[in-house]
């Protein structure tokens, strides 16, 4: 059984720094793609960052600007985000999530990605 488990959300002042993890389980890492995806107050469900488990290149959605980080350990069972230069915009639910029928695309399609955790809250305050 496929299993997705975050942690690490809290509450943070702007400017401040955070970093989320993802346990990862249930499935061969190859051509496996984890992704974060975030969903703020009001807004749409948007992609933060993905990376390709089996060679670890990684991709960003253009709103980050270099300051999030994705990373995987080498048991490739456990995915981070270290993020960086938080503010209120950066606030919202953070889901990691898993592709497995893409080839290893590296996307940030919240649609191509079939399993999903439960969320962790970050909350970026003045």
């Amino acid at each position: 059984q496929v299993q997705l488990v975050e942690s690490g959300g809290a509450s943070v002042q702007n400017g401040g720094s955070l970093t989320l993890s993802c346990a990862a389980s249930g499935f061969n890492p190859a051509d496996v793609v984890i992704g974060w995806f975030r969903q703020g107050p009001g807004k749409e469900r948007e992609g933060v960052s993905s990376i390709r488990l089996k060679d670890e290149q990684t991709r960003y959605g253009d709103f980050v600007e270099d300051r999030f980080t994705i990373s995987t350990n080498n048991a490739k069972n456990m995915v981070y985000l270290h993020m960086t230069n938080l503010n209120s915009a950066d606030t919202g639910v953070y889901y990691c999530a898993a592709d497995t029928n893409n080839g290893g695309l590296l996307g940030l399609t919240a649609a191509w990605f079939n399993y999903w955790g439960q969320g962790t809250q970050v909350t970026v305050s003045s």
